[in-house]
């Protein structure tokens, strides 16, 4: 018996909104997301019922299906690492103002930043920057365009470089594996962590 017949999506919907609902907060995903995300899962499967006879056989996959998703999202969730991390590590204290701004003593730019962060950002640019220029090819124009202050669209972009607009997303795409690599070889590995014996 098909899994994705009618008679089953109507059965499984709401147990399959509830066993969502229940583990989403624990996830830290959404619960819709949680649910589209055993739908797919079901869907790819092609997942076929067993013993027609026996009504619990669905549920019980869909409850494990739940709980491996939420599972899954727990652990991508430890990998991901916030894009401005040195910020978030370093103003976790801080409280927003009351006026929804930056939080108080913070400034929005670099100008109001600390010494050493103006000048570990500055390096950074510096770096990207010298990285950018010893691309093949193409790729520093490409990024220099797609880095620039303007705002440009791929319209404008393709027209400036004199290149195809379909042809700049694959273009962009080789580019940045290639700078990827290039500063992943310039940077140091981390040192060790936890004891050494």
């Amino acid at each position: 018996m098909d899994l994705l017949k009618a008679e089953y999506l109507d059965k499984l919907g709401p147990l399959l909104s509830a066993e969502a609902a229940a583990e989403a907060p624990g996830a830290g995903v959404d619960a819709a997301d949680l649910e589209q995300a055993v739908w797919v899962r079901l869907l790819e499967s092609g997942r076929r019922a067993p013993d027609p006879a026996e009504p619990a056989e669905p549920a019980r996959w869909l409850r494990r299906a739940v709980r491996a998703e939420a599972r899954l999202a727990r652990r991508r969730a430890r990998r991901e690492v916030p894009y401005d991390h040195r910020r978030a590590a370093g103003d976790g204290h801080r409280r927003p103002s009351a006026d929804g701004g930056p939080p108080a003593g913070t400034a929005g730019t670099a100008a109001g930043a600390a010494p050493e962060d103006a000048l570990m950002h500055g390096e950074e640019n510096r770096a990207l920057r010298s990285a950018v220029a010893r691309l093949p090819g193409r790729c520093p124009e490409l990024m220099k365009a797609l880095l620039s202050p303007r705002d440009l669209t791929y319209r404008e972009i393709a027209g400036e470089l004199g290149i195809s607009q379909g042809s700049l997303g694959p273009v962009r795409s080789r580019c940045l594996g290639c700078l990827r690599r290039m500063l992943a070889a310039e940077v140091a590995a981390p040192g060790l962590r936890g004891k050494e014996r």
